[in-house]
């Protein structure tokens, strides 16, 4: 994993310069592309952070690079920077999952705040990924057996409705639903759904 950064993409040098200054005497991470086709081309799947995206510039514009971004699946908060003639495009952007936009002439405190947050936001999903990858890592340990019994515990079955359901006993049970709590590092049944809740409601944003 790389430490989270702001990635400044604008094709206008005086402005990148200007941000990259401002930026640090915030204490923000950063680092500069000249184009959005410089920027793709390095961009590596564990960068953490936001972008920050003019968005007209020459070659592929900011909104052509938000497109690429989304299409390979990356997620980084993008914030872009428009012109006045721009903030149509940019609404739209939103609509579409970009983070937020700030009109030039920009207040230097609203866009460092901002991104503050993008950065903020970034690592919460960053945070939220790991644990779903660590309980998809749990869930792979269960058995088919464990699995049919969770999904009936996760119904809110009680042990003795699950044995006759499955038609084993209702020790056979016991030791599958401790099994699965061991495995999965709960200990309810609340826990349980909550973990497994987290994998699953992945699918539905």
């Amino acid at each position: 994993m790389t430490l989270p950064c702001a990635h400044i993409i604008d094709d206008d040098e005086a402005i990148r310069d200007a941000l990259q200054w401002l930026f640090k005497t915030r204490d923000v991470a950063c680092a500069t592309w000249p184009s959005a086709e410089s920027f793709l081309a390095a961009l590596q799947p564990g960068w953490r952070g936001c972008v920050v995206l003019d968005i007209r510039m020459e070659g592929m514009s900011g909104l052509e690079c938000f497109d690429v971004l989304r299409q390979r699946g990356n997620q980084l908060p993008v914030i872009f920077i428009t012109g006045h003639g721009d903030v149509p495009m940019a609404v739209a952007a939103l609509k579409k999952g970009a983070f937020d936009f700030i009109e030039k002439p920009f207040n230097d405190s609203d866009l460092v705040d901002i991104v503050m947050r993008a950065l903020e936001i970034d690592a919460k999903n960053q945070h939220a990924e790991a644990t779903r990858e660590t309980v998809e890592a749990r869930l792979a340990l269960l058995t088919a057996r464990e699995q049919e019994v969770m999904e009936l515990i996760l119904a809110g079955k009680f042990n003795k409705v699950i044995a006759d359901d499955l038609c084993i006993s209702m020790r056979t049970v016991e030791a599958h639903r401790s099994k699965i709590f061991e495995k999965m590092e709960v200990r309810s049944a609340v826990e349980l759904a909550q973990l497994v809740n987290l994998v699953r409601s992945r699918g539905t944003h």
